[in-house]
Order: structure tokens, then sequence, then C-alpha cells
């Protein structure tokens, strides 16, 4: 997750975003300013393709409103693309449309998430490139972290998320660490799982904490282009500070429609799709 990001996959925001607040079912924190949601998505894909990354639009318009947070219906290993299963009621349909954008792309399946399991892609988390985690919570269950681990292959290790406040304001896993170079993560240390805390210590990865007044401003939810380079959300003043300490080169986008409003950061907005 933080070697060089060559292509991503991005969903624009459409009119199902622009009316998402209006179902309370799909938890949007306030109404959504559409062009103002627009202008803000067009930036990260222009500090993107600032960066060198190739920017593949997915292009698709359902009624979801969370078809723009490309990462979580859709996991790519070595060799291919593995369709999730979301929890969330409104994104179940959304792995089929990643599908068929990796299908037209030559992008073969590796297998997919069937029956009762369940795992969405915010509760993945690539350490090494055979060392695979993913955060047990209420949107990822046994039944799908079992079968993703079967698909994958290599060590994969299942870490309980905190309830914390429900699914009202729903934990990711991502949404308390994200790696930012080969030896460095940012995280949210109140909410990280303590075998996690663990395994990051015993793997030599410094940790770089947010504080408690950035975390709903998604200052943990960062996007690695390169080792030690990162797109991060505009507005987390000493998240930014203490990754720049850290060495670490910080580009920030402004966030606040596209994604506070939608609860999905840098990370959500993006699925890599192939890194170097």
């Amino acid at each position: 997750m933080t070697a060089p990001l060559r292509d991503v996959l991005v969903q624009s925001p459409g009119a199902a975003f622009g009316r998402a607040f209006d179902d309370p079912a799909v938890g949007f924190l306030r109404p959504v300013d559409l062009d103002a949601a627009r202008r803000e998505h067009d930036g990260l894909v222009a500090v993107l393709e600032a960066l060198g990354v190739r920017v593949h639009e997915l292009g698709a318009e359902t009624d979801d409103p969370d078809l723009v947070y490309v990462f979580d219906p859709l996991l790519v290993a070595d060799g291919g693309a593995i369709p999730l299963a979301p929890g969330k009621p409104n994104r179940r349909g959304e792995p089929t449309v990643l599908e068929a954008w990796t299908a037209a792309h030559a992008i073969p399946t590796l297998g997919r998430i069937a029956g009762r399991g369940r795992v969405e892609g915010g509760d993945t988390l690539w350490l090494r490139p055979d060392l695979l985690c993913v955060g047990r919570t209420l949107r990822t269950n046994d039944e799908g972290a079992r079968q993703l681990a079967s698909i994958v292959g290599g060590d994969v290790r299942v870490f309980d998320v905190p309830y914390w406040k429900g699914p009202a304001e729903l934990v990711h896993l991502l949404s308390v660490v994200s790696p930012v170079a080969d030896d460095a993560a940012v995280v949210f240390l109140p909410l990280l799982p303590a075998g996690l805390f663990e395994l990051l210590g015993d793997l030599g990865i410094r940790l770089i904490d947010v504080p408690e007044e950035e975390y709903p401003t998604l200052g943990c939810n960062v996007l690695a282009v390169r080792p030690g380079v990162v797109v991060v959300a505009d507005g987390n003043p000493v998240a930014r500070r203490r990754m720049e300490a850290a060495g670490i080169e910080v580009h920030a986008v402004p966030l606040r429609e596209v994604g506070e409003s939608g609860s999905g950061g840098v990370t959500c907005l993006t699925r890599p799709l192939l890194r170097a």
C-alpha cells in the first residue's frame, strides 16, 4: 500500500451523491453541495496526475451515492481483482459494477465473496506483499474474512475493530491506520486494535499519531502515492506537521463536500489498480 502508485480508479460524484442526505439510511452527515463536491474531486484527480498517477474514471451512474468511494467494493491483489461484499445494504450492488469495469479492462477476477460473507475494502490493509490484515467490523464478518483469506492465501491476520459509536459513525480498519512509508503509518491510537498495535511494533513500523480533534476531518485517512509521499484531506494541520516531521511529503486537497459529508477520505475515493 506504499509502493509507487501507477494506476488508480475513481468515480466522479453524480446526481445520487447530491441526493444522499435525503435518505437517512445512507448516513451522510449533512446535505451535499454537488458542484463543490465535483470541484473537490477534480482537484484530487489533478493532484494524483501531477504526482505521476494514471487516473481512470469508472463512469458508472447508479442510485447508490456511496459508489464514489470506490475503494470498498473491490480488493486488488497480485494477479487480479476480488469483488467484495459490502455490509452496508445500499452498497450490495457495487462489486458487480466494479467487476464489469475490471473485466472490460482485462483484469482477471481471482475470486468473489459469496453467501453470508461480508467484506468491505476499508477493512483490508496490506502491510507486506504477503501479509494482509482484515478488520472484523460492523461491515466485515468472520465468514467474509475466511473467504477472503482463502482467495488471497499467504499470511492473513484478523483484528477486531472497536464498536465505537456504532453504525451511524462506522469505523473501518483503514479509519484508524494508513501506511505512509515502508516503515511508517499514520494511526488514531484510541481505536487501533491492540493486536495490530503489537504487530506494527514487531515489524518496526513507526506510528504517527493523529489527534482526536482531527479524526472526524479525515486526518487518519491517507493515501500513499509512493513511500514517503502522500495525499491527505486539507484542514488537519497537526497531523500534517507530524507527518512532515517524520520525513513525509504531504499534498493536501479540500474534501469537505466529497469526503467529510460521506465520511470517506482520500483512500476511500480511490481504488489503486497497480503499484510498482
